[in-house]
């Protein structure tokens, strides 16, 4: 059985803003004590806001994936709808729902929050909440921010499942909740 785990919190001693560049570029270092005592002089933190991404699946049972170059990596692959919860966004479900309509033109359906995961606990401030969306359809027109170049992929689920396994979704954020939801949907 599951049982939370003392937090063993490291003490700042300082902090100190390396850059600020909006929502994606904030940094931070900070000079820690570890509870054993030994002091880190440059812990390196970088803030971003909290993400949302959906694993959505119309009233056809179609699962709806997008696919955008991702400058990082210099690659486009498969992934599921995804976005950052604005501040304006009231929670994080509204957050994602706007994502989803906003990037793929789908919503309505049924929602639940199916998992949260940190991208990177070790320097990282935020968490990825991943919903749940049944039986989405096609409630209005695209409109993704500029920056998006984003195509919207209807696929069964067999389909999802087969991309998955030939390495097609590679973002971790985006494989975790899709192997959750086909180890628990064994069909």
């Amino acid at each position: 059985m599951f049982k939370p785990l003392k937090n063993r919190k490291w003490q700042v001693l300082s902090s100190e803003y390396l850059l600020r560049e909006g929502a994606w570029c904030t940094v931070r270092c900070d000079r820690v004590q570890l509870p054993n005592g030994v002091i880190i002089p440059n812990w390196y933190v970088y803030e971003f806001p909290n993400w949302a991404n959906i694993i959505a699946i119309t009233k056809e049972g179609k699962m709806v994936l997008i696919s955008q170059y991702r400058h990082g990596l210099g690659a486009t692959h498969y992934e599921l709808c995804a976005g950052l919860i604005d501040d304006t966004d009231s929670s994080p479900i509204e957050g994602a729902k706007r994502e989803l309509e906003e990037e793929t033109g789908y919503g309505g359906g049924q929602w639940s929050l199916y998992m949260t995961v940190s991208p990177n606990p070790t320097n990282s401030t935020n968490l990825n909440y991943c919903f749940l969306a049944e039986g989405v359809e096609k409630v209005a027109e695209r409109h993704p921010e500029d920056s998006e170049d984003i195509e919207v992929h209807l696929f069964t689920k067999e389909e999802v499942r087969e991309i998955l396994e030939q390495g097609g979704i590679i973002q971790a954020l985006h494989a975790a909740p899709l192997w959750r939801y086909f180890a628990e949907h064994q069909e």
